[in-house]
């Protein structure tokens, strides 16, 4: 069967007018960049928002009392009030091939004195090794050190200290509630200051080693309020939670365990919406490219009457002059990607491995709960690259269909004779 010339001519063509075929393909190039720039930054945001969200102080996923959430009372410890055994816990948590890190907490409410200043708090008692593993708010310290278990040490947030006007050395008076309904109280010695960039976490909390706060509440050892658990990656979170559940038979022993999709429908929701936003992304960046090359595939094919003239009077069927102009399209496309493609993916590879920041222009963002640094990382989404070549390429084509149609419905006789 003779090969049909039509899209070869086309593919020839784009190098009639080099200058505006360039040019073209230049404009579509960019659009192209925008797009999976978009959609990767969109995903490196996103992934940063949850990323900072779970693992800065609450982890990926908690493991409590089925009744301690929402109102989070002091008596709705792990297996009620008998408690459990913590370690034993611990061990299966730590076999799961998920889990990176587990830590068990207790928390109380109260006041935080020093001299006349006194500032409200909540009391949060961990485990210092497990919790530097799991967590990483107490992994650099403004000041000071690691609270002792037993020597009657604390941490308190930067904000805390300010308005309390306590540092390292300090003793500080803590009054709270304990758990056989009597009035909890004792002097602290302040080892170190933590600060997350959370302003109001830094202003009410105070950490102390686990075994220490439970004595100041009166709260036997065996009962914990929860135990916070990491996973290497947070999309993970709620297979390894369902895992953990079955492995310490959570329904027949009253125990919720809870991933951060549940903690944080709100956080879930963004995440939802942003990633969705790409596709906006993708109509909109490449429905103004197509007015640049409808303008361009227009003016080629006015330049060229008299050629698609001549064509049809040899015989071409108005069906392989729209295939010429439509290959010239596809040619443009084409063009367009191998340029976009060459500047976009290494700029991909440079802020996906090693995004510059941008906190010099917007510093540090509270959002969600979650501290947020701007930078120009961008996450790796191989399906929104692949869909915004084809794309381009579709735009390229959609955006010639009109000049295709004007083309092959040239009149060659009146054409040909200049009317």
């Amino acid at each position: 069967m003779r090969e049909r010339p039509w899209p070869r001519i086309g593919w020839r063509n784009i190098g009639r007018n080099p200058r505006r075929t360039v040019l073209t393909a230049l404009g579509l190039a960019v659009g192209f960049f925008a797009v999976v720039f978009m959609i990767g930054w969109s995903r490196g945001i996103t992934a940063e928002l949850v990323e900072n969200a779970t693992s800065l102080i609450s982890g990926q996923i908690e493991i409590h009392h089925a009744e301690y959430r929402p109102d989070r009372s002091m008596f709705d410890t792990l297996g009620g009030r008998e408690g459990i055994d913590v370690e034993a816990m611990l061990e299966v948590i730590d076999a799961d091939e998920g889990v990176t890190a587990a830590a068990p907490r207790v928390y109380a409410g109260g006041l935080v004195s020093s001299g006349e200043a006194t500032s409200a708090g909540m009391f949060m008692g961990v485990d210092p090794e497990r919790e530097v593993a799991l967590t990483r708010f107490l992994d650099e310290l403004v000041a000071g050190r690691l609270p002792e278990p037993g020597a009657f040490e604390m941490l308190i947030g930067e904000e805390m200290g300010r308005q309390l006007a306590a540092g390292v050395g300090d003793e500080l008076v803590l009054v709270g509630s304990a758990a056989d309904g009597s009035m909890a109280n004792d002097l602290y010695t302040v080892a170190g200051v933590f600060r997350t960039g959370l302003v109001e976490f830094d202003a009410r909390t105070a950490v102390l080693a686990i075994g220490d706060l439970q004595a100041l509440i009166y709260l036997d050892p065996a009962r914990i309020h929860e135990i916070a658990v990491g996973t290497a990656d947070p999309a993970e979170a709620d297979a390894v939670a369902a895992r953990l559940a079955a492995a310490i038979d959570a329904a027949g022993r009253e125990i919720e365990v809870a991933s951060w999709t549940v903690l944080n429908p709100v956080l879930v929701d963004y995440v939802g919406l942003a990633e969705s936003m790409y596709w906006i992304f993708i109509v909109i960046i490449f429905a103004i490219a197509s007015f640049g090359i409808a303008n361009t595939m227009l003016m080629a094919t006015f330049e060229r009457r008299r050629e698609f003239a001549v064509m049809l009077a040899l015989g071409a069927t108005p069906r392989a002059i729209m295939g010429t102009v439509l290959s010239e399209a596809a040619a443009v496309g084409l063009l367009s990607l191998a340029i976009g493609s060459a500047v976009t993916f290494p700029l991909m590879v440079w802020w996906a491995t090693a995004p510059p920041s941008l906190e010099w222009l917007f510093g540090s963002v509270t959002l969600q709960g979650a501290l947020l640094e701007p930078s120009l990382r961008v996450g790796y989404d191989p399906a929104g690259w692949t869909w915004s070549a084809f794309g381009l390429v579709l735009t390229a084509l959609l955006a010639a269909l009109y000049p295709a149609a004007k083309a092959a419905r040239v009149p060659p006789a009146d054409t040909l004779s200049g009317l």
